[in-house]
């Protein structure tokens, strides 16, 4: 069983910035992904970035260049950092740990995003 703890979201005013972190604890050996995604209300819950073991990243095309996922230096603890926040990326933020060989995720609690324009 893995447990994530998800902190960092607030209300930020457009052109602002934010960063998520995300923890992970329990059974991590396994998991080879850690993933942020991000749901708006009535919109389905979608990609925004994810982190390989090996380091290497990923990003939805509408986050490029102004999100930057990252590890800390104990490797169960991840970032997003978002800048230049616009009101389109408010969301709840959902931190996700991936096995890509079972192609089984595990979910935190998620944390609010509210951009103002």
């Amino acid at each position: 069983q893995v447990r994530l703890v998800e902190s960092g979201g607030g209300l930020v005013q457009a052109g602002g910035s934010l960063r998520l972190t995300c923890v992970a604890s329990g059974f991590i050996s396994n998991i080879n992904e850690m993933r942020w995604y991000r749901q708006a209300p009535g919109k389905q819950r979608e990609l925004v970035a994810g982190i390989s073991s090996g380091g290497s990243t990923n990003y939805a095309d509408s986050v490029k260049g102004r999100f930057t996922i990252s590890r800390g230096d104990a490797k169960n603890i991840v970032y997003l950092q978002m800048n230049s926040l616009q009101p389109e990326d408010t969301a709840v933020y959902y931190c996700n740990a991936y096995n890509t060989r079972s192609e089984f995720g595990y979910w935190g609690q998620g944390t609010q995003v509210t951009v103002s324009s």
